[in-house]
C-alpha cells in the first residue's frame, strides 16, 4: 500500500550563503523521511553570477559547484560533491529530489557586445518607444574557468532576444534586440502584452541551436545529478512550444516516472489551463489559484466564506496535475511576489493541502525551518509536524465534505483497511468555536479520538451509527483522530510522540507519479500516470 506522499521546498530566500545548504540537507534527511517527507525540492544548483546568488540569477548552466568562475567555486549553496552526496543520503532514505531548472535568462556575462535594439514600454512591451539603436550589452559568456568541459557552446547576442543595460549609456530599460529581425516569443504570457522578457540576457528559443543546447543540457543534469524530477522556473515566460519539447525529451530519456512541476504564476485559472493543454498535460503546476485563496483568507478573518475556499483553483479542476502550497521564497515577507499567509491561518492552509486527497501537497522550508535575513521569522515545525503525521498516518480513504456554512468547514476520512487505526475528521474555523457533526462510518463506532494537533482536550466517543460531533475552537483547526497504541519514537517525549509521521524502522518508500493519490475516492489505487 503507497503511502501519502508529501513534498518539500528545501530552501527559502535568507538561506545563509555560506555554502553550507547541501551538508545540511545531507544532515537533515533522516529528520525528514521521518516526518514523513517524501520528496524534496532543492533550489538551482547551477553557478549564479555572484556567490550569494540563489541560483535564479544563473551564470553558467553547467558549473555545480565546480570550477572557479564568479569568485568561487561552489554556489550559495556548496560544491558539486557536496551536491550529490546530499542527493545521494536522499535516494538511500527513499527520498527523491527535485532540481530547480532556471531557464528563461543568464547573468553575470563575461564581455559586452554591440548591437542594434529597440527600447520598449515595460508596461506595454509591444510598444516601441525608440528608433533602432546601438548598445553594448551584457550578452557574451566565455566560461573562462570551466573552458568547453561538458559543452563547447558559447553564448552571444544571437542567442538573446531581449536585455535590460546599457552599458555604454549606463542605463537600465527593456531593449529588445532589433538585429537579425527579432522579435518575441509569441508562446508566452500575455501580461504586459508580451510576458516573454523577465530579466537579465533573455534567451531566445526561436534560435534552433539554443533549443538544441538547452536539451542536451537538460540531459545532462539528468545524468549528472541522478535527480527524479524537475521543477521549472518562470516558465509563462518561456516559449510553451519548446517547453513541450523539452518536457517530452526529457521523459522520454528518463520515463514516464520521471517528475517535472512547473511555476506558471498567475492566478487567473483559465491561463492555468490553456497552458497545461498547449503542453498536453505532461507536467503539473503549483496551484497559485489556491495560494491566492488562501492568502485572502488569512488576511479576511471571518469576512471570508471558508465553504468557497477551493472554487477557481486548479487542484479542484484538476486534481492530479495540481501541486499544492501555501507560501514559497517569492510569497514570503519582502520579497518579489509577496502575499504571506499569516500565521493564525497557517495551520488551516496546511490542513487544507495535507488532508485532503486531492493535489500533490508542498511544504515550505521557510514555515518548517524558519526564515532568516534581517527580519527573521520563526518556523512552525511542531505544528507542521502534527499535520505530516495526520497526512501520513490518516489521511486516506472515501472523503465526504461539510462545506455547509461560510465559517466552520470540515470533512472526513474514512481509512482504509491496509492502514491500521487510519480515518480523521478535520474541522476548521475562521470565527468564533464550533463543531460540526459528520459521519465518519459504522465501522468506527465506539473508538475514541483525540484531537491530533493537541488545540483540545476532548475525547470524542464514535457514535454506534458511525456519526459523531467534533469541536473546534475559534480561529483554529481540529484533526480528530484513532491516537497509535505504544509505538517508541526514539528520542520524542510522550507529548509529541503523535506528532512524528513514520513509526521508528518504517520505512517510506521514494515518490513516483503514481503515488500522489486518486481524483476519486478510492485513494488505494494509483493516479494516472502521465
Amino acid at each position: 500500500m503507497s503511502r501519502n506522499v508529501t513534498m518539500m521546498q528545501f530552501f527559502e530566500w535568507h538561506v545563509e550563503a555560506d555554502g553550507s545548504h547541501w551538508k545540511r540537507l545531507q544532515e537533515t534527511a533522516k529528520d525528514l523521511k521521518k516526518a514523513g517527507i517524501g520528496t524534496v525540492w532543492i533550489p538551482p544548483v547551477t553557478k549564479g553570477h555572484t556567490p550569494q546568488d540563489t541560483g535564479y540569477g544563473v551564470y553558467d548552466l553547467y558549473d555545480l559547484g565546480e570550477f572557479d568562475q564568479k569568485e568561487s567555486v561552489r554556489t550559495k549553496y556548496g560544491t558539486k560533491k557536496e551536491l550529490l552526496d546530499a542527493i545521494a543520503a536522499c535516494h538511500r532514505l527513499g527520498i527523491n529530489v527535485y532540481t530547480d531548472l532556471v531557464m528563461n535568462h543568464k547573468a553575470g556575462a563575461d564581455e559586452t557586445e554591440a548591437f542594434h535594439v529597440i527600447e520598449v514600454d515595460p508596461n506595454n512591451r509591444t510598444e516601441e518607444i525608440s528608433e533602432p539603436f546601438e548598445i553594448e550589452g551584457w550578452t557574451k559568456f566565455t566560461f573562462p574557468g570551466r573552458g568547453e568541459e561538458y559543452s563547447a557552446f558559447k553564448w552571444n547576442y544571437h542567442h538573446f532576444n531581449g536585455t535590460d543595460y546599457d552599458a555604454r549609456a549606463e542605463r537600465t530599460g527593456i531593449f529588445r534586440i532589433a538585429d537579425e529581425g527579432k522579435q518575441w516569443n509569441e508562446n508566452v504570457d500575455n501580461e504586459f502584452g508580451n510576458y516573454d522578457y523577465l530579466m537579465f540576457a533573455n534567451i531566445d528559443y526561436n534560435v534552433p541551436e539554443v533549443r538544441e543546447e538547452m536539451i542536451n543540457w537538460g540531459k545532462w543534469m539528468i545524468d549528472t545529478t541522478r535527480c527524479d524530477g524537475f521543477r521549472l522556473d518562470a516558465i509563462k515566460h518561456i516559449n510553451y512550444e519548446f517547453l513541450r519539447e523539452f518536457v517530452g525529451e526529457m521523459i522520454n530519456k528518463r520515463g514516464q516516472d520521471f517528475y517535472i512541476v512547473g511555476e506558471f504564476w498567475n492566478p487567473e485559472l483559465a491561463a492555468t489551463q490553456e497552458f497545461l493543454d498547449t503542453v498536453d498535460y505532461q507536467i503539473d503546476l503549483f496551484d497559485v489559484s489556491l495560494h491566492y485563496k488562501l492568502h485572502e483568507a488569512s488576511q479576511s478573518g471571518a469576512a471570508f466564506d471558508l465553504s468557497t475556499i477551493f472554487n477557481d483553483t486548479l487542484v479542484q479542476t484538476h486534481p492530479t496535475h495540481a501541486v499544492t502550497f501555501v507560501d514559497n521564497h517569492d510569497s514570503q515577507p519582502n520579497e518579489a511576489l509577496e502575499s504571506w499567509i499569516e500565521d493564525w491561518f497557517k495551520p488551516l492552509a496546511y490542513s487544507l493541502i495535507l488532508l485532503r486527497k486531492d493535489g500533490y501537497p508542498c511544504v515550505f522550508y521557510g514555515d518548517y525551518f524558519g526564515i532568516g535575513g534581517e527580519h527573521p521569522v520563526e518556523g512552525k515545525k511542531d505544528m507542521l509536524d502534527c499535520l505530516l503525521y495526520s497526512r501520513y498516518n490518516k489521511a486516506y480513504g472515501e472523503q465526504d465534505d461539510y462545506f455547509d456554512d461560510a465559517n466552520i468547514i470540515g470533512w472526513v476520512r474514512k481509512g482504509i483497511e491496509e492502514i491500521e487505526r487510519s480515518g480523521c475528521a478535520v474541522v476548521m474555523s475562521n470565527s468564533d468555536g464550533g463543531d460540526k457533526r459528520m459521519f465518519i462510518g459504522e465501522e468506527h463506532a465506539g473508538e475514541i479520538w483525540v484531537d491530533m494537533t493537541n488545540a483540545r482536550e476532548d475525547h470524542i466517543t464514535i457514535e454506534e451509527d458511525g456519526w459523531a460531533t467534533f469541536p473546534v475552537n475559534g480561529g483554529s483547526v481540529s484533526v480528530w483522530a484513532l491516537p497509535e497504541l505504544d509505538i517508541d519514537h526514539e528520542e520524542n517525549t510522550e507529548e509529541d510522540d503523535h506528532c512524528v509521521a513514520v513509526p521508528e524502522g518504517e520505512e517510506l518508500e521514494g515518490h513516483v507519479v503514481a503515488d500522489r493519490g486518486s481524483e476519486d475516492s478510492n485513494d488505494n489505487e494509483p493516479a494516472p500516470t502521465h
